[in-house]
């Protein structure tokens, strides 16, 4: 199943919900051979949104991974069809996930990531906007996060816009629930994901003041909380020292 916004003539502008049914075409989901080209903007918004994924996952209390470009399979008799998520989340996470070279959902242990992404692409911005959700529809992941971070979407599917969220509904539609360039609140990570120049953030709050850090920020405001902390001791001392003289 698909879904869409349009808008419709009149005054004042009003939208309305489309939903209809898309043929399958596996024939289209062969996943291509060798590495695909990436533009430097979005190789940064895919590693930001996989460093930040993945502190949050070191810190879960649960068996998750974070993937970049794995390879996600269904149909067991057709293994080269599939879905190459730019970052996806695995809760829980197959058996020997750190020697996991692909997903396949007839093995045992293998389930569909709750959690895909998608960073539009300047070369080839109409997949994301026309037919990726029809492959996670199929695949069945319960929330697709699509990130335009240069505005390059085609204006005739709704675009460009920052942020596109699919969510699949209690009967097992995928359905386009948000697409704007503000925030969108995520099910999955109970968070909000921000668009921000040109990278999406996520946070516990939609206006991006309690932002998720990578383990790399972590680390350098952790040491600035101990530096801090240092410092008030210090200063605390000097004028208890103040007071005795």
């Amino acid at each position: 199943m698909h879904g869409t916004l349009a808008c419709v003539s009149g005054s004042p502008v009003s939208t309305v919900l489309l939903r209809y049914r898309v043929r399958s075409a596996p024939e289209a989901w062969v996943l291509p051979e060798g590495t695909v080209p990436e533009s430097v903007p979005h190789d940064h918004a895919v590693e930001h949104l996989r460093r930040v994924l993945s502190a949050w996952a070191a810190h879960s209390e649960q068996p998750v991974r974070i993937a970049r470009n794995l390879a996600i399979r269904w149909l067991q008799d057709r293994p080269q069809i599939g879905v190459d998520p730019d970052v996806c989340l695995l809760d829980p996470a197959p058996p020997s996930a750190e020697e996991l070279s692909s997903v396949c959902l007839w093995k045992p242990g293998h389930f569909a990531p709750p959690l895909c992404f998608e960073v539009v692409s300047a070369q080839h911005p109409y997949k994301d906007y026309a037919t990726v959700q029809d492959r996670y529809a199929a695949m069945g992941t319960r929330e697709l996060a699509v990130f335009d971070p240069l505005r390059a979407g085609p204006v005739g599917l709704g675009g460009p816009v920052a942020l596109q969220l699919w969510r699949r509904d209690e009967g097992g539609v995928l359905e386009r629930v948000m697409a704007a360039d503000g925030p969108a609140y995520s099910e999955v990570l109970d968070a909000w994901l921000v668009p921000r120049e040109r990278l999406l953030e996520i946070a516990d709050d939609p206006h991006g003041r309690a932002l998720w850090l990578t383990a790399e920020e972590r680390e350098r405001a952790e040491k600035e909380r101990e530096k801090a902390a240092r410092q008030e001791l210090e200063r605390r001392l000097a004028l208890l020292e103040a007071e005795r003289r």
